[in-house]
């Protein structure tokens, strides 16, 4: 029985849950998921990518790139739907799937299951689920993201040069943003909950130096305001000391209070460090033989499109080499200096 292709209603027998086999399953369709499915399909492995919304990830939630190289400027959903398109060519097949549990059998093979119960089984997996930026909350929060509301400094800082901002947070992220932030931005303002950050001293000590950045201490975000255009045109906060309101006139919002990496669906341990993010070896193969790990899950040192392809590109490269080594006994698949690999 094929899988359900993205858009059509379930029939009453995948209803019922049914099994299908791959030689690859991909679960997530950011950037990583579908730079993955575009590698495996090349290498002429059947490949699905299940993904429990539109394919893009948080491509979707970008209004534009101007760090993807070879386009000055590129919206959001374009660039995804360029990579689904991509995929598509190379024989890869999308599934709309929410992903419930992950588990490597006893044989070696991986059984993935969906909400549904259907289970796609594989010798090889990649994880691509990548991760959730924490949400305020807030009113106007959702409708301007994109807009003014941004959760990356790298991706966006950009598009706010000259103009007033908000940082919200006071850990490390949101400390070592905003003075990233001040290379475009006019002014900062760091809006934090507490009357002492949480970030490391030396953090600390930049944002201080920093004539650009003003602390907003004591205080959290409340309502995110916007303009007749749609976008993002001042900030409500509130002192939690004394309950007053007021409202900073910034046109962007910039939200660093935590990032979750989405490894809830990978049934068994596996090596992660101190933050939940998933560590791979140099092949992004996973302490789990076979399971491997791309995108924004992956413990690594900044989180970019670029970058998550670039993990893709090996996990995929990686995943041919290893069912070619499985298939021939399960010796081990090394790489090799060149670049290349050696079996």
């Amino acid at each position: 029985m094929q899988s359900r292709a993205i858009g059509r209603a379930p029939s009453y027998e995948e209803l019922l849950g049914t099994t299908h086999e791959y030689e690859v399953v991909i679960v997530g369709a950011g950037p990583a998921g579908m730079c993955a499915a575009l590698y495996t399909g090349r290498s002429m492995l059947r490949t699905v990518v299940l993904e429990r919304g539109m394919p893009g990830g948080e491509l979707l939630n970008t209004e534009k790139l101007d760090d993807w190289i070879g386009e000055q400027s590129i919206l959001g959903w374009e660039l995804a739907k360029k990579f689904e398109d991509h995929a598509r060519l190379f024989g890869a097949e999308f599934v709309t799937a929410n992903v419930t549990t992950v588990r490597r059998l006893d044989d070696g093979t991986f059984e993935t299951v969906t909400d549904t119960g259907e289970t796609y089984r594989s010798p090889a997996i990649i994880v691509t689920a990548g991760g959730t930026p924490i949400k305020l909350g807030i009113p106007g929060e959702q409708e301007y993201a994109g807009k003014g509301v941004s959760y990356c400094a790298i991706c966006d800082g950009a598009f706010f040069r000259q103009q007033t901002i908000a940082v919200v947070g006071g850990g490390d992220a949101a400390v070592e943003e905003a003075d990233f932030l001040t290379r475009y931005a006019a002014k900062v303002y760091v809006v934090h909950r507490r009357d002492t950050f949480r970030a490391s001293k030396i953090l600390q000590e930049r944002l201080f130096a920093n004539p650009k950045i003003e602390v907003v201490w004591n205080s959290v975000a409340e309502e995110v305001l916007g303009d007749e255009q749609g976008l993002m045109k001042g900030l409500v906060i509130r002192n939690v000391e004394t309950d007053v309101t007021s409202t900073l006139d910034a046109t962007g919002c910039f939200v660093f209070i935590g990032f979750r990496p989405n490894t809830g669906i990978i049934d068994g341990h596996f090596a992660h460090d101190p933050m939940g993010y998933v560590v791979t070896d140099a092949m992004m193969q996973t302490s789990i033989p076979g399971l491997f790990a791309a995108g924004d899950l992956r413990s690594q040192l900044t989180r970019q499109v670029t970058t998550a392809v670039g993990d893709a590109t090996t996990a995929a490269i990686a995943v041919e080499k290893y069912l070619k080594a499985r298939a021939e006994g399960g010796h081990a698949v090394d790489p090799v200096g060149s670049g290349g690999y050696a079996v």
